[in-house]
């Protein structure tokens, strides 16, 4: 196994890159952001820490559908006055005589 990227073992995992960062500093491993890259011994023993403990800082399970975001209403319509961004621009001013 090549070096892996927290942040991708985090998507892996199905939690965020602070959890992954924070277990790693848990195990003893020094890890500057998401960015950085682990050897794979370490990456089996994160997996194992994962798997036997779990992150406990996540709110889903991997796997978990995720809740979308309720759609946004519609803007109001009507005989409201436009907004600035849509009232119509007058001309050039016409040329004085």
């Amino acid at each position: 196994m090549a070096k892996v990227r927290v942040y991708e073992l985090a998507k892996e995992f199905g939690v965020e890159s602070k959890a992954v960062m924070a277990k790693l500093q848990e195990l003893g491993e020094f890890v500057r952001s998401a960015s950085s890259t682990i050897e794979a011994p370490v990456v089996r023993k994160l997996t194992d820490a994962f798997q036997q403990g779990g992150s406990g800082k996540s709110a889903a399970k991997p796997g978990a559908p995720r809740k979308q975001a309720a759609p946004k209403p519609p803007a109001p319509s009507g005989s409201a006055s436009p907004s600035p961004a849509q009232a119509p621009r007058p001309g050039p001013a016409p040329p004085k005589p």
